[in-house]
């Protein structure tokens, strides 16, 4: 008989034909077997299927998610923005509080870089400070300090960051730079900074040989926040020949001419100078490769800029912590391997040279 019994009974059922079971397991992958040989990839990157993504067990976020709300806290904006941003741009709903969690994530790996391993020895280390507003009860500036080095291979090592009351002594500074030397600073050639309480004599007694260096390019624009606006390319003129002289005799007699000039409707400018200038003078020894690493104004500004305008941005934060957080992001999203280094000058050769020779036998090259 041409008709099954199956067929029979379907037809007097009114269904028609049964037709044949097919194996959709073996069908597919025949298919792949076929496209293989021809070459043709039908999943992947540029395949004509797209790859399945895998979600692991008990997670509720995609990583993309994760990064660019980190992304955007580093930048600056808060928890409200960056939901709001979601809503606008990409359609989705994120909620504050889960942005909020998403940026706790990163207080534990925060801890574990700074308390990481640092180099044996730094030329030079510069230490500065970023003034942000926390709301504490009423909103009130806060400073956080960074530490900033540049290594043996000319490279920018940002050492961490450490919040301040704006009364800071010696014990505070003893505490941060007995923390670096116990992570393996053994040596500093040259710190840097800005005449900060208690500091210079702290560094010596850490780094018996280290020598401490008034921030030059502080000293300058500090001297124009004392004079008239329309006054400043002129003493900017006039201050040249004192921080460029070859020697600290040379120095002081430019530096006698400028105060004649402008030490009388401006005697700020004049204690200025003359309250800064033992730490001024050892600026006037050095080689003039030493003297481009220090007063680097392009290396400095391409850390504080992303820093004051996240600061900026935000305009003030609700605790210390947050106030922290933001400084980190920013400072793991200058280097895509989030340890913020970076090269400080493009001719690094001839100053490392000059500090072989000036520093000897100090600077250990890898």
């Amino acid at each position: 008989m041409a008709d099954t019994i199956d067929d029979v009974a379907a037809e007097a059922a009114g269904q028609g034909p049964v037709e044949p079971a097919i194996d959709e397991q073996g069908v597919a992958e025949q298919l792949v077997a076929q496209a293989r040989e021809k070459g043709i990839e039908l999943v992947g990157p540029n395949g004509l299927l797209s790859q399945p993504t895998i979600v692991k067990k008990r997670q509720r976020r995609l990583t993309g998610v994760d990064q660019i709300v980190l992304s955007l806290s580093a930048r600056g904006l808060t928890t409200g923005e960056i939901s709001a941003h979601f809503a606008e741009v990409y359609g989705a709903s994120v909620s504050r509080e889960t942005v909020s969690k998403i940026t706790d994530r990163v207080l534990e790996e925060m801890s574990a870089w700074m308390n990481r391993p640092l180099d044996e020895v730094y030329p030079v280390i510069f230490i500065d400070a970023i003034v942000v507003k926390v709301r504490d009860g009423q909103v009130r500036n806060k400073p956080i300090y960074v530490v900033i080095g540049v290594t043996v291979n000319g490279e920018r090592d940002i050492l961490g960051l450490w919040a301040g009351d704006g009364n800071e002594g010696a014990k505070f500074w003893l505490q941060i730079l007995t923390e670096l030397k116990n992570r393996g600073v053994a040596d500093v050639c040259i710190a840097v900074c800005d005449g900060l309480k208690g500091l210079p004599e702290t560094i010596n007694s850490v780094w018996e040989l280290t020598t401490v260096q008034a921030c030059i390019l502080h000293l300058i624009r500090n001297t124009s926040c004392y004079a008239s606006r329309k006054y400043w390319d002129q003493i900017g003129h006039d201050l040249r020949p004192v921080y460029t002289a070859a020697t600290e005799a040379e120095a002081r007699a430019r530096f006698v001419d400028f105060a004649d000039k402008w030490g009388r409707p401006y005697p700020a400018i004049r204690r200025l100078w003359e309250n800064a200038w033992s730490e001024f003078v050892p600026f006037l020894d050095y080689d003039a490769e030493i003297r481009k690493i220090i007063c680097s104004t392009n290396a400095i500004e391409s850390l504080n800029a992303p820093y004051r305008r996240a600061v900026r941005v935000r305009g003030h934060f609700p605790n210390e912590q947050a106030a922290m957080k933001c400084l980190y992001l920013t400072t793991r999203s200058l280097d895509p391997t989030g340890k913020g280094r970076a090269r400080w000058a493009t001719r690094w050769k001839p100053a490392l040279n000059a500090f072989a020779i000036t520093f000897e036998g100090r600077i250990r090259t890898p």
